[in-house]
């Protein structure tokens, strides 16, 4: 069984970081540090960690920030660092170096190929707004995919787990990184290009469909699965703009017949359902699913056929999972099953969730 994410960071990850600044720094203290960042640890939660590890790097590092830096960056090069051992090593960058943005934004970009640096480059644009963003815009040209992709996801309106930075609300700010990565070669670039305009459809929808309409009208080698991706959000809300930038006309498809395998489903089961859908005229025809109770509705991707002819029918199948995850909660009770096509709802049925 795979660890708890937070039990990554643990005793090897901080022995990890501890070789690689003492490789970079002989004189650093590596058993000091590695006694105080351990200590503690089984207590806390993930990123309450990284900032525990952090703190004792601080306090060992007898160097001034703008040397630390350099230090960490050395690091790098001596130890292969990785998510969990460099994290700490990025989260320092973040919080004791803000005052000393380029040396930061220096070593984030030697630590980013091993342990990315987006979570880190937040305070720093907060701090330093267009200075930052600049150095980032740099970034876009590198030849090393990590460093691009970094240029991006730390550029991102609503990164999951990262602060807010508010000025980055707007889209604007950004969207020169994004024209420069949009058909970067690096699929890892590209999606995460493809996330960063779908966090801002979440606050400027009709921006985000004119950016992509853009983007699709001037094409690209990748363009098509970037755009798709982009609009993910949008056409699981059914936004007519959404839909036609991917050539599904919305309303087009009715539900023939929608049958479940049972009534009732267990937590921690799975609810097979098959749909035969009946397209009224030619084209595309995107389908999601929506599991409902009160206070609650949650869109799921079903499929994406393409209908040749008027009247043509298509069946569909599916089992939804009700395995128990860390981040929701399921509780028993009654439920209802949408089948969505092209936008709108156009079947609905009822079961039962039960313990």
């Amino acid at each position: 069984m795979a660890l708890p994410l937070k039990e990554m960071i643990n005793v090897r990850s901080v022995r990890t970081l501890a070789d690689g600044v003492t490789a970079a720094l002989p004189a650093f203290p590596r058993d000091r540090f590695t006694a105080a960042a351990v200590t503690g640890l089984d207590g806390l939660e993930l990123k309450d960690r990284v900032r525990h590890v952090s703190g004792a790097l601080h306090d060992a590092l007898p160097a001034p920030p703008p040397e630390a830096a350099a230090v960490l960056a050395a690091a790098a090069g001596h130890v292969r660092l990785d998510l969990w051992s460099g994290w700490p090593a990025t989260d320092y960058l973040g919080a004791h170096a803000l005052d000393h943005l380029d040396e930061a934004m220096a070593a984030l970009a030697a630590i980013t190929p091993f342990a990315t640096g987006e979570f880190a480059v937040r305070p720093h644009l907060v701090r330093h707004g267009d200075a930052a963003l600049a150095i980032m815009r740099g970034w876009a040209d590198s030849p090393d995919e990590h460093l691009r992709r970094l240029a991006s996801e730390g550029t991102r309106p609503r990164l999951p787990w990262g602060s807010r930075v508010r000025w980055l609300m707007e889209p604007g700010p950004a969207l020169p990184i994004l024209e420069r990565l949009r058909d970067d070669p690096s699929e890892y670039v590209r999606r995460s290009v493809a996330n960063h305009v779908n966090d801002i459809a979440k606050d400027h929808p009709d921006t985000a469909l004119e950016l992509l309409g853009r983007w699709r009208r001037e094409g690209g080698e990748h363009v098509t699965r970037v755009v798709r991706h982009a609009a993910r959000g949008l056409l699981r809300a059914g936004h007519p703009g959404a839909l036609t930038l991917v050539g599904a006309e919305p309303g087009n498809g009715t539900v023939d017949s929608l049958s479940l395998a049972g009534d009732r489903v267990a937590v921690g089961g799975r609810l097979p359902f098959t749909v035969v859908l009946r397209a009224e005229r030619p084209g595309p025809l995107v389908l999601k699913y929506a599991v409902t109770r009160p206070g609650s509705r949650r869109v799921f991707h079903l499929a994406e056929r393409v209908a040749a002819e008027p009247g043509e029918t298509l069946t569909v199948s599916r089992s939804h999972s009700f395995k128990p995850v860390t981040t929701r909660v399921e509780p028993p009770g009654p439920r209802e099953l949408e089948i969505v096509v092209n936008g709108r709802v156009r079947a609905t049925v009822p079961f039962v969730l039960e313990p």
